[in-house]
């Protein structure tokens, strides 16, 4: 390996270093409390060795978020090939769920923690854009269809998003406790289908 290559190998695992630590700031403080202080602290770097890497605070919590939904949108990427999208919003459900139970942090930083939206005004939030577009396609193609009786696929899409979003908060964040001992350990699962259950009645 040449001194070119070496070097950017080791930019390119500092860059992950400076991601994993502030990922583990952001949880203990959350987003306000938070820092380029704290993250080169972490590490054991001086501030201005992050500033090599990130204009702020704000770029390295959305390349955090890049990095979430790019792996969210690669999982659901895999139902494009579904052409039944009654089906395929079923599946999405169940992928949306998985990610939240086993990426419970990262979860966390992507739809709990306070975002600074503010600072996108130029870049649009397009990882999140694409997630939530391939959700409002699918809900009109299923309108199209007839399968579903709703007038407008984006209010219809924000409905069933927060539908997934609560039960995801609910159990990443324990409060699964007050449900019934026996019903506990597969509560997600039944509250899904319970919420199929109530998306078929708007079936036409």
């Amino acid at each position: 390996m040449g001194i070119s290559e070496r070097k950017d190998r080791e930019k390119e695992d500092l860059h992950k270093i400076i991601l994993n630590a502030a990922r583990e700031v952001f949880l203990e403080k959350g987003y306000d409390q938070t820092s380029i202080r704290n993250i080169a602290a972490k590490i054991e770097y001086s501030p201005t060795t992050i500033y090599l890497y990130f204009k702020d605070k704000d770029a390295i919590f959305y390349a955090l978020h890049m990095e979430g939904f790019s792996a969210l949108n690669e999982k659901l990427a895999v139902l494009l090939n579904v052409e039944d999208p009654y089906e395929r919003l079923k599946a999405m459900g169940k992928i949306y769920l998985t990610f939240a139970r086993e990426n419970p942090d990262l979860y966390d930083l992507m739809f709990v923690q306070k975002s600074p939206m503010e600072s996108l005004e130029d870049e649009p939030w397009k990882v999140g854009l694409i997630s939530f577009e391939g959700l409002r396609m699918t809900i009109e193609e299923c309108i199209q269809k007839g399968y579903l009786d709703y007038d407008d696929s984006e209010v219809a899409a924000f409905m069933i998003w927060s539908a997934m979003h609560g039960m995801c908060v609910l159990n990443n964040r324990e409060r699964c406790i007050i449900i019934s001992e026996d019903k506990q350990e597969h509560i997600i699962e039944m509250g899904f289908a319970a919420f199929i259950k109530t998306l078929d009645q708007f079936k036409k």
